[in-house]
């Protein structure tokens, strides 16, 4: 089925205590896009500047990513630099360069006017609402994604994008801003109120919450010992979560489950290397067997 993603494409400067790259191939539709890859065809909408080098575009039509719907135009590509101390879940923004992001006006692909599933990537919410308002005929799925830039700066023009959408995945810190509710059940049923009836919590390392049809379902996090960059995680847990409902059809309260332990597998891959790294050349194996770890970790028999 069609999986179309909006959202950024950049060249993101990263420092950890496990080391640093100077501008990788990053951006929120870049590390979806990756993920969702290894499930389903992606279609992939984003603007880059004359400066964005080939190599990341070869690289993203190399794993079969459409990239029909890339604008690239004259100026700089759209730049993010951050750090993080050994506590990985929070980063530091030290610089954001939005560059050719300012003006961008995205263009859906013919191919996508009668797409399956639409993820908004974290992106300004106007965009996100100028997308749906393209589509001609609505989608299975529409998600979006956000942050607390938006939350706090575009409050209600996010509500306005929320109130169009089937689904939301946010982390627990913006679940929060966004309900303005410390306890996570009540911020998810404050989410659902604003829209979206299926409410995705991204926990990082301690993994994720599905608010979906009345239940709830924990996927777990899995312990890794090495780790270098947590940059993009989200958006890869996005990816594997979105890629395999798009494969499966399956949008049932079972199927839901079954994409977050998919999201969760691609997350915990991204963060083992820098950028893009670690889902350059994945075997469809590593991704069944750490699937299988993933199942084992909350497994048990009743007695």
């Amino acid at each position: 089925m069609t999986l179309l993603v909006i959202g950024t494409v950049a060249l993101d400067t990263v420092s950890t205590p496990f080391g640093k790259i100077e501008e990788g191939l990053g951006g929120s539709a870049t590390h979806f896009a990756v993920s969702a890859s290894y499930f389903t065809p992606v279609h992939l909408v984003a603007v880059v500047g004359e400066d964005f080098p080939q190599k990341h575009l070869d690289f993203l039509s190399d794993r079969k990513i459409n990239l029909e719907g890339i604008q690239k135009v004259i100026g700089k590509t759209f730049r993010w630099t951050g750090h993080y101390e050994y506590d990985l879940n929070n980063a530091q923004t030290l610089k954001t360069e939005l560059n050719v992001l300012e003006a961008f006006d995205p263009q859906i692909p013919s191919a996508c006017e009668n797409l399956d599933f639409l993820f908004l990537a974290n992106i300004d919410p106007d965009l996100q609402r100028k997308v749906i308002e393209k589509i001609k005929k609505r989608p299975r799925l529409i998600a979006c994604d956000t942050m607390n830039f938006w939350i706090e700066g575009k409050r209600e023009s996010l509500l306005q994008t929320l109130r169009l959408v089937d689904a939301v995945t946010i982390n627990e810190g913006e679940a929060r801003l966004l309900a303005e509710e410390s306890n996570l059940l009540r911020a998810s049923r404050i989410i659902q109120v604003m829209g979206p009836k299926t409410v995705v919590i991204k926990r990082g390392e301690y993994g994720a919450l599905l608010f979906h049809a009345g239940q709830i379902f924990s996927a777990p996090g899995l312990p890794l010992e090495d780790i270098k960059d947590p940059t993009g995680a989200g958006d890869s847990f996005a990816g594997g979560f979105m890629g395999f409902l798009a494969r499966s059809g399956n949008l049932s309260l079972n199927g839901f489950k079954q994409a977050m332990i998919f999201g969760s597998v691609m997350a915990s891959f991204n963060v083992e290397a820098f950028s893009c790294d670690r889902l350059r050349n994945l075997r469809q194996e590593e991704i069944s067997e750490r699937y299988r770890i993933f199942r084992d970790l909350a497994h048990f028999d009743h007695p």
